[in-house]
């Protein structure tokens, strides 16, 4: 009989340990598993298009990356004064969140051009702040100069932007990405950067692709400061890489999945389909959709790892 409480208590401290670890956004989208796309995928579609596309493909949330053409999204007329509430109860209906705000803002710069990458990544998380939006995208982007003075200014920058975001309730996340994939020079800028309204958006095509980093190592380091993501696949041909549909390329997807998962990582699995950028690519009507079956799968059987045998 003690065996039997001991082990009851046992699978109960299992199970709820195995509760507290799923996705957060698993919990707050309804019962749908936590993923989403970034409207960088599908640059021609229109407001209603992206929020009605995302709702009966089972996403939880939509990352606004550009909107019809352009990226400065704070001037858009569907965040305006007048059309802000209406936007904010069209997103509410589908049940679904704005998983993050990506501006273009990059901190290497220097003096007046600094001053104005800053001043647009501020707009950037006011808008965030209105939406409701945890969390706005910057760039390091370009490692200018000596290395750690070039660092220190954008650690610098990241903890003044984290000071405005905060009281807000946005926290800025420094993206994997440029001359920045490698897990130990980011992790270096966001300890040095020293702020909870700070993080890592991880690009995670980046840093395996660019950065040369197995995934294990980039979450082993990083993965106390990944709260967003960005998934996609590629593969090599003539020298060159190209985008793919999920799970038909060289880049490990799945396995980045259950990293994430057996981390207990709390965010959302989001999309990134550089449709903007390569017209070439397949239309997003086909890729999203596809990007959705295959991770739901490969969500299911990481969260099934998980559960106590």
């Amino acid at each position: 009989m003690v065996m039997m409480h001991t082990d009851r208590r046992v699978f109960l401290q299992h199970l709820a340990m195995m509760v507290v670890a799923l996705p957060a956004a698993l919990h707050a989208a309804g019962g749908r598993l936590p993923i989403g796309f970034s409207t960088l995928g599908c640059p021609s579609w229109d407001w209603l298009k992206i929020l009605d596309f995302a709702q009966q493909n089972g996403f939880a949330a939509v990352e606004l990356r550009g909107l019809q053409g352009t990226m400065d999204l704070p001037s858009r007329p569907e965040f305006g004064p007048t059309r802000l509430e209406q936007s904010k109860k069209e997103i509410a209906d589908r049940g679904l969140q704005i998983s993050c705000v990506s501006s273009s803002a990059n901190l290497h710069s220097a003096g007046q051009q600094h001053a104005e990458q800053l001043a647009d990544a501020r707009r950037f998380i006011d808008l965030a702040s209105q939406l409701g939006a945890p969390y706005v995208r910057v760039f390091g982007n370009k490692l200018i100069g000596p290395r750690a003075p070039a660092l220190e200014h954008i650690a610098a920058s990241l903890r003044e932007l984290g000071n405005y975001a905060g009281p807000k309730n946005v926290t800025v996340l420094l993206e994997s990405h440029g001359d920045f994939t490698d897990a130990a020079t980011l992790r270096e800028m966001l300890e040095m950067a020293g702020s909870s309204h700070v993080g890592l958006l991880w690009d995670a095509h980046n840093t395996f692709v660019d950065g040369k980093e197995d995934p294990a190592v980039t979450v082993s380091q990083l993965g106390r400061y990944i709260r967003h993501t960005h998934l996609k696949d590629s593969r090599m041909e003539g020298g060159e890489d190209h985008y793919v549909l999920t799970g038909r390329g060289g880049v490990p997807v799945k396995r980045q999945v259950e990293l994430l998962v057996e981390a207990g990582y709390a965010g959302y699995y989001s999309f990134e389909w550089e449709k903007a950028w390569h017209p070439e690519l397949e239309e997003p009507d086909v890729a999203i959709a596809d990007f959705a079956r295959v991770v739901k799968q490969y969500l299911q059987a990481a969260t099934a790892k998980q559960k106590p045998s």
